[in-house]
């Protein structure tokens, strides 16, 4: 399987643009099973989202229609307003499927996140082409009981909007997720400035030994391609079977 990490600006509270930015993106990428966008894609990250969260499915529609014309999957994490609540939600997007969404669990205190945004209470695995993907966003990074691999997934998303200032932690919590895990670990992060923070990017992706299979380069735009091979990291979780000695 090819996976495509989008790494990209996003314009603050202005979805029409972002959709454009990330459509552009994709099209110039090479052909892909699956596109990851980064967390709250389609405005920037809100603590605030009045006004600008969704509640009428526009960048999910976007989504749905992207996926069907590349035949891949879409997946991105959007501020959604749903039953008078508020929703950190990823959503992974298939062409055949319904879409499903992950709620995100750890809302960002630090940030006051969770002053607006309900908490999900539910761990969420997609399947798409025999891959078993986690979904997490951003902060879930920090918390490796929630993401704790129980034989059930072959790899972790994270989407972010992770801050310049914190970019060591990113990368070294990225590489733990993968060896602990024995897993692929896909993390997809932004650039640019909103309206509290800068972002570097420095999205990757690493393999069950911990090895960087991809990385954006920081501060730009771009995409980046790499393969899933299961086989291969089937073997080494039945040569060395760290996760039987899980706690």
């Amino acid at each position: 399987m090819k996976a495509t990490l989008i790494q990209m600006d996003i314009k603050w509270a202005d979805s029409a643009a972002n959709q454009k930015a990330a459509e552009q993106a994709i099209h110039n990428a090479p052909k892909s099973d699956i596109y990851i966008l980064p967390e709250m894609w389609s405005t920037g990250f809100a603590t605030h989202p009045e006004n600008i969260a969704e509640s009428d499915g526009k960048s999910l529609a976007w989504m749905i229609k992207m996926s069907k014309e590349l035949d891949a999957a879409v997946c991105g994490s959007i501020a959604v307003y749903e039953n008078e609540h508020f929703y950190n939600r990823f959503y992974f997007v298939t062409p055949d499927n319904e879409p499903q969404h992950y709620d995100k669990r750890h809302l960002f205190t630090y940030g006051n996140e969770h002053h607006s945004y309900t908490a999900g209470d539910k761990r969420v695995i997609a399947t798409w082409r025999g891959v078993r993907f986690l979904l997490q966003i951003c902060y879930d990074l920090r918390f490796p009981c929630f993401s704790r691999n129980n034989n059930d997934y072959d790899a972790i998303i994270y989407v972010a909007s992770w801050p310049e200032s914190r970019i060591h932690v990113w990368h070294t919590l990225l590489c733990a997720r993968a060896i602990e895990n024995q897993c692929y670990v896909i993390g997809v992060n932004r650039i640019g400035i909103d309206l509290t923070c800068k972002y570097n990017g420095s999205s990757e992706a690493y393999d069950a030994y911990g090895r960087i299979m991809v990385s954006c380069d920081d501060n730009r735009a771009t995409a980046m391609t790499f393969d899933i091979d299961l086989e291969k990291q089937d073997s080494f979780r039945k040569k060395f079977p760290v996760l039987n000695d899980r706690d």
